[in-house]
This record gives C-alpha cells, structure tokens and sequence, in this order.
C-alpha cells in the first residue's frame, strides 16, 4: 500500500454550471471527490487528503491535508462557480501544499478535474509537468465536459512529460446515463493500476459502476454509499430551491405587472366618466 499526501483541485469555474454531467458538472464532481477521498484512505491508513478549487479570481484552498471527513465535506461545499480555470497556478499551489506533509515519505499526488477549456497553451504545460517531475509529484489530470482535442492533446503532452513508471494518469470520462464517480470508479486514479496506455485511459459512458447507485455496492462501502448519496440529494434541493425562488420571482413580477395594469384601466375608466 502507497503512503501518500493527495491534493484534489477542482475545476469550479463558470463551465461548471453545465448539467451534461448529473447532476451538474461541479456536482458530480462532488460526488466523485467523496469517492477519492473514501478510496485514498482506505488504501493506507496514514494517507492524507486536501482539497482546492481553481476557478474564480485565482486558486484557493479549500482544505489542507486532513483525514477528517466532516471537515473536507464541509469545505468542499463552501466552493462557489465563477470566472475561469487556472490549472497552472492551480497546479503550483498545490504543490506548495504537499510541502507542508507532515511525514516526509508520503509520496506526492494532485488530482486535478478539468471540465473547461485549457487555457495555458501546451509548451507552458510541459514546463510544468518537468518541474512536478523533479520534485517528485505525481499528477492525474480527470478529463470531462470540454474533451475535444486540443485540451486532450494538451493534458496528453502534460502527462507525458511527467510520467514516471505510470505514476500520473490522464482518464477521460465522456457524457452518459451514470455519474462521473460511477465511470471513476475502475480508472487508474481510484484503482492505481497500470492497465493504462501511457497513462492514458478514455472512458465510455456505462462501461463501469457495476449498475450500483453511484457505482458502489452499498453492501460492501455502506458509508460511502450513504455520502454519495447524501451529497446528490443536497446538490439537488439546492436546485430545486433556487427553481422555486426563480419561479416565486416571476410571479411576483407578473403580479406586479398585472396589478399596475389594473389600476391604469380604473384611472381611464375615471377619466371616461
């Protein structure tokens, strides 16, 4: 079992609002975060995880290294939509993170979600993947919403110049009928295999998540279940509630309206008389 130090960085910018990923794109990335953090710990006792986002102004942590639940899930819900995705700066900070470990041989691992366009053009990557390399960080880039060819060319170039013995991973997850975290669920950056092609591995929709709600049998993680499950049911009610309050808005709006054009009617009558 790996001793590891993982910083996760997700992808909050404004092309996290799209819903082609239930139930949206920064909601199953929820989903998917709950799944990594669940799967991290379970792989080694000690190991450490953090979370960040990468949209708005710039790069913010969310969370340092923890293994408290509570506290991660609580951070990860505080994150906002907005502006665009800054994987570079993203990629440093987070780094910047993993040199506070408190236990120097836990390996060094970001898992950054892109669900946007790459904005910094590929030579500017590669750089970074060579700097990461050097200091032994390894890297796995989840690919989805924006997965048209020049950003997967570019993340592609990324975690070729950084991989070392298929230490980085880049999987790209396509739309479908299951969550992100059900089609994570049997990628290199959950299972930590090597059955990848140079760190590459695409995935189709309904190829994995064994037809469990959320891709995971609840006989066997009933925690992890629940979690995920909690997570969906809280992402929609917030949903819902902003739906309501749009719907309350309009009406009230209507109302207004209509009861302004019911007085401008009695005034004419007034005036007729």
């Amino acid at each position: 079992m790996t001793l590891e130090a993982t910083m996760i960085v997700m992808d909050n910018s404004e092309f996290a609002r799209n819903g082609d990923y239930l139930p949206t794109r920064l909601g199953s990335q929820k989903d998917a975060i709950n799944l990594i953090f669940s799967s991290k710990l379970r792989a080694h006792p000690e190991n450490l995880i953090g979370l960040m986002s990468m949209g708005g102004k710039g790069p913010e942590i969310l969370v340092t290294l923890t293994q408290d639940y509570g506290k991660f899930l609580a951070a990860m819900h505080e994150s906002k939509i907005g502006g665009n995705s800054h994987i570079c700066t993203g990629i440093q900070v987070a780094h910047l993170a993993l040199k506070h470990r408190p236990e120097k041989r836990q390996r060094q691992r970001i898992i950054v979600f892109v669900g946007s366009p790459v904005l910094e053009d590929e030579k500017t990557l590669v750089m970074l993947a060579k700097k990461m390399k050097k200091n032994n960080v390894a890297v796995d880039f989840i690919n989805f919403g924006e997965i048209h060819e020049e950003n997967t060319s570019k993340l592609t170039a990324f975690i070729e110049a950084i991989n070392s013995d298929d230490n980085s991973h880049l999987t790209t997850i396509f739309p479908g009928p299951y969550l992100l975290s059900d089609q994570l669920l049997h990628s290199p950056v959950i299972t930590n295999d090597r059955t990848s092609v140079h760190g590459v591995s695409n995935i189709q929709d309904g190829i994995s998540g064994e037809h469990f709600d959320f891709g995971v049998d609840p006989n066997l993680d009933p925690e992890l279940a629940l979690a995920l499950q909690m997570s969906l049911q809280e992402e929609q009610a917030r949903q819902e509630a902003q739906e309501g309050k749009a719907r309350e808005n309009n009406e009230n709006t209507s109302d207004s309206h209509s009861q302004d054009q019911k007085h401008e009617n009695i005034e004419k009558m007034d005036i007729e008389k």
